[in-house]
């Protein structure tokens, strides 16, 4: 076995343990290790793809890392980004992991041999732009690897960290900007794709961006700033947009100023001396706002605005939501106790629009009724229009209903939850809470089969899969998920005309 390295040759070490691989990138050498459930995927684990945004660096944009000598271990996720863990009684709790300001890392997975240039598809986790990593075992791309996917997740800067604006750092920004800076990192880490990925067997020129929910809002937003365009050719969203008003400059900036004075801060270098620890207690207590702001730079213009007179980046798009999104995020416990307070609530809520959306949520069931009205203006709403918007500039969208419920004690209960479809468009029902059965297993081939064809093509299609009609104004098809793909056209309307009322009603900027 030859011991030199290319580009784009995947070799064993002779130094190493049989489970190691040694990979030559344009950055230097890395030592990953194989998949345990298959040899033929390897992976490469906490790359950085920006220098550490520490001390000084704090709030500014990312830069590329320094390049090293000898060979680097690629064989354990870096930290994650400084959170606050979800709370031990959150369905979404996990243990903890390291977090640390130094955290800018992705990881690769891939299956590729010599000379391939395969589809790459870059994940975007989720957590309210506040919370999670790439690190998670339901993001393992192994199985997606194994269907000739080069898989990337990354790590975003999140909270104060990530999306904190300040008069200050307007002023030393060259374009007069600030916030988003968890943004530009994943910018930055489309960029680490451009230039390494070909490393490992992807085609820099054939990328899909994917996330759930902030991950989706992220793909969104990526859609619309200009700084990432060319950067991926395909997007992907699952269970989130942001069509719906976002943040100013300056309502990010009076927030900063806000929470600099709380901390007795009175200039910029001072907020920088603050420890992350203490700075992200801070945030916590302050219940800091993390958001895409329209900056003028990164984001241009409200996002709604953008997709409406066609200035988005023009790739095609996928996108969906689930059947009951609001049932882990709390909405369980605020389902009204009779039809008098669902009533009072859903009035102070929509006004002059309330008997409308009376006739679409009627109160002969009050917990349906929560839960759809729920998902259809936060989800729905935003899913939807981001593909009507996607068909009117003549890309391919095509849109999903996830109904599937996963296996557990609490099925009837929390339904097609908010994320619950992750582990099966990663095709890894082995990582669901609670044992996979036979339904789950074709579920999760089915939609990571979908997923793969529309990175590879932008097309989900395939022999062998139920059709799936891409969204038109004429011919709004979709696909209900649910242990296979049913199609049909024109999901509930009305729900849409309505929330349309109800969103342009907020659109006074």
């Amino acid at each position: 076995m030859k011991s030199l390295l290319t580009i784009t040759v995947f070799i064993f070490s002779t130094t190493l343990s049989a489970q190691n691989v040694t990979l030559s990138t344009p950055q230097g050498d890395l030592i990953g290790k194989l998949a345990s459930t298959n040899d033929a995927v390897r992976i490469f684990l906490g790359i950085p793809y920006a220098a550490p945004p520490v001390a000084s660096a704090r709030w500014k944009p990312p830069v590329i890392p320094e390049s090293w000598t000898g060979e680097r271990m690629a064989t354990d996720y870096g930290p994650n980004c400084m959170q606050e863990p979800y709370p031990k009684g959150s369905f979404f709790y996990r243990p903890a992991r390291l977090s640390s300001e130094d955290c800018l890392y992705l990881n690769v997975w891939t299956s590729a041999h010599l000379n391939e240039k395969r589809p790459v598809m870059v994940w975007i986790h989720g957590g309210a732009l506040t919370r999670g990593s790439g690190a998670r075992a339901t993001y393992d791309g192994s199985n997606l690897a194994q269907k000739g996917i080069v898989v990337v997740t990354i790590n975003y800067r999140l909270g104060v960290f990530g999306y904190f604006a300040h008069p200050e750092l307007i002023s030393e920004s060259p374009n007069e900007a600030a916030g988003n800076y968890g943004l530009l990192d994943q910018v930055r880490a489309l960029e680490w794709v451009q230039d390494n990925i070909a490393a490992f067997g992807g085609d820099p020129d054939n990328v899909t961006i994917f996330g759930e929910s902030a991950g989706s809002w992220s793909v969104n937003l990526l859609s619309a700033s200009p700084l990432a365009k060319g950067l991926f050719h395909k997007a992907i969203g699952e269970s989130g947009a942001r069509l719906d008003p976002r943040m100013t400059l300056s309502e990010a900036t009076k927030d900063g100023s806000d929470l600099a004075a709380a901390l007795g801060a009175g200039f910029i270098a001072d907020m920088r001396a603050v420890s992350a620890q203490q700075l992200l207690s801070a945030a916590t207590s302050y219940r800091f706002r993390a958001d895409g702001i329209v900056d003028g730079w990164s984001i241009p213009d409200q996002p709604y605005s953008i997709f409406a007179s066609g200035r988005q980046n023009k790739v095609p798009v996928l996108t969906g939501y689930n059947a009951e999104e609001g049932t882990t995020l709390g909405l369980l416990s605020r389902i009204p106790a009779n039809n008098d307070v669902y009533i009072s609530r859903m009035q102070d809520m929509y006004g002059d629009l309330f008997s409308e959306f009376l006739e679409i949520y009627p109160v002969n069931d009050l917990r349906k009724a929560t839960l759809d009205s729920y998902r259809d203006s936060g989800f729905g709403w935003n899913s939807i229009t981001w593909a009507r918007m996607t068909a009117n500039v003549g890309e391919n969208a095509y849109l999903y209903f996830f109904s599937h419920q996963p296996p557990g004690p609490q099925i009837k209960n929390l339904g097609a939850f908010h994320a619950a479809e992750i582990a099966y468009v990663f095709n890894n029902p082995q990582a669901l809470r609670n044992t996979a059965t036979n339904e789950d297993i074709q579920m999760a081939d089915l939609m990571s089969d979908y997923w793969v064809n529309f990175a590879s093509t932008g097309n989900p299609n395939a022999k062998g899969l139920p059709e799936w009609k891409p969204y038109t104004q004429l011919n709004p098809n979709y696909v209900e998920l649910n242990v296979t793909a049913t199609p049909y056209t024109d999901l509930t309307p009305a729900a849409w005309d309505f929330f349309d009322k109800v969103e342009a009603n907020k659109r006074n900027y």
